[in-house]
């Protein structure tokens, strides 16, 4: 394209003048105008020059035309050939060095494709730094994919690049991969493409290489071993001082345990104690009043202490006697029934039993009597209690109020079998039960508090 612009600028220039003429020059004197007048041929041959110049240029022109469509086809061949290249692939597995591989597939055991990979992208393109390449990559995800074709590499007018050499160190390195894999491992980012090509191993350098290969081989199993081994010696101590303190703490809980039941049961013997006493003071001041009176007491002694007339007897009219109240106490005195208004005063009576928590076995029975009947008051096997059974005789009879309380709810014997049940009328107050039984509930609750 220059040669052609540069050839039309130049006819061009030619054709529209530059100053000359046909007749040639344009005279600078009359001298020189006088010489030409005077000469008769002059005319002839300056026409005879200017037709020569015409047909050299002509010919220039050609020439210059046919060369840059010359250069034209130059360069579209060159383009087509460049875009042939670049879309041109390859295997890179062709060019690996065989010996290598039969080393790295034979003597160190490694398959093929990881053979391959090592010598591909490993350091040097060697045995060694394809082992080192494959012992840091050997838990890849895709170690085992086959090796995707690459596109050929064209060489440039220095002649064919064989290998890269670091211009820090002077190292050489076959492939692009081992370059990469050398410069993040160092740091280094001075590199240039090399004609030099990386000279093979003899059989001595690769025995000896190999050998050094399968010693650091070694070097990094027993650094690994020893890693796991210190790594389960830990696991091991860690769990051994879990179990430790699992142990402490479980001898910790039992100590507290121990020393909880140790406090209950001395808190149980000095309230026992304080009751044994007690009862010895009442015993005392019974004695003194019987002294007092010539062998007869004057009055029954209070239900805040212990009352040694305490256990209860039946009688036809559903009353409670004792052997004291038989003795010294007014007729007037037994006849009096239990009432729904002294529940609350039943109720206090066996709170007051503390010795044991036999008080407290009391109520909880008492409660479960009375709910049974107010929570299904369908069932009639609640609605009779049986006073000889061992369960009554161990919790209700012995204490005062008890037989009371139910009584004064609605149950009354049963004298039409000649037993010795409790039955619950037909017309027992079921409200006056209900509140019995929140009554009940309470009292056994601040008991057991």
């Amino acid at each position: 394209r220059a040669l052609i612009s540069q050839a039309s600028l130049k006819k061009k220039n030619q054709f529209e003048g530059t100053g000359n003429s046909l007749g040639g020059e344009v005279a600078a004197s009359h001298e020189d105008a006088n010489d030409n007048n005077n000469s008769k041929e002059a005319p002839n041959n300056d026409n005879n020059k200017v037709d020569d110049d015409k047909d050299v240029e002509m010919e220039d022109v050609s020439k210059d035309t046919e060369e840059a469509e010359k250069v034209k086809n130059t360069e579209t061949e060159m383009k087509s050939d460049e875009t042939e290249e670049k879309v041109e692939l390859v295997d890179p597995t062709e060019t690996l060095d065989k010996e290598s591989i039969e080393q790295l597939t034979g003597a160190m055991g490694f398959s093929l494709i990881r053979a391959q990979k090592g010598l591909l992208y490993g350091q040097g393109n060697s045995v060694e730094g394809a082992v080192e390449w494959l012992m840091n990559h050997q838990d890849d995800a895709d170690i085992d994919d086959p090796i995707p074709k690459q596109e050929k590499k064209a060489s440039g007018s220095g002649g064919e690049v064989k290998s890269y050499k670091c211009n820090t160190t002077g190292k050489l390195f076959s492939s692009m991969a081992s370059l990469e894999l050398y410069a993040n491992r160092t740091g280094y980012t001075d590199f240039e493409e090399c004609t030099e090509a990386v000279v093979p191993l003899t059989e001595e350098e690769k025995a000896e290489k190999v050998k050094h290969l399968k010693e650091l081989l070694k070097k990094k199993r027993q650094e690994r071993e020893e890693s796991e081994k210190k790594d389960d010696i830990n696991r091991e101590k860690s769990r051994r001082l879990m179990g430790k303190e699992m142990a402490k703490t479980r001898e910790q809980m039992e100590m507290d345990t121990r020393k909880r039941n140790a406090y209950l049961r001395k808190k149980e013997k000095e309230d026992a104690k304080k009751e044994r006493e007690r009862i010895r003071r009442e015993l005392a001041k019974d004695k003194a009043e019987r002294m007092a009176n010539k062998g007869k007491l004057s009055s029954r002694l209070g239900v805040d202490g212990y009352n040694p007339d305490g256990i209860q007897y039946d009688v036809s009219d559903g009353t409670e006697l004792t052997s004291s109240s038989t003795s010294t106490t007014k007729p007037s005195s037994s006849s009096v029934g239990p009432s729904a208004h002294k529940i609350d005063d039943y109720i206090q009576k066996v709170s007051s039993y503390r010795a044991g928590g036999d008080g407290g076995k009391c109520l909880k029975t008492l409660l479960a009597y009375v709910r049974n009947v107010v929570d299904k008051p369908q069932e009639d096997k609640f609605k009779t209690i049986k006073t000889d059974n061992k369960v009554y005789k161990a919790k209700v009879k012995p204490f005062v109020g008890a037989k009371n309380l139910l009584l004064a709810v609605g149950f009354q014997p049963n004298n039409t079998t000649g037993s010795t049940e409790l039955v619950l009328k037909e017309d027992a107050d079921m409200k006056l039960l209900e509140t019995t039984k929140n009554k009940l509930e309470k009292a056994y609750n601040d008991y057991m508090a």
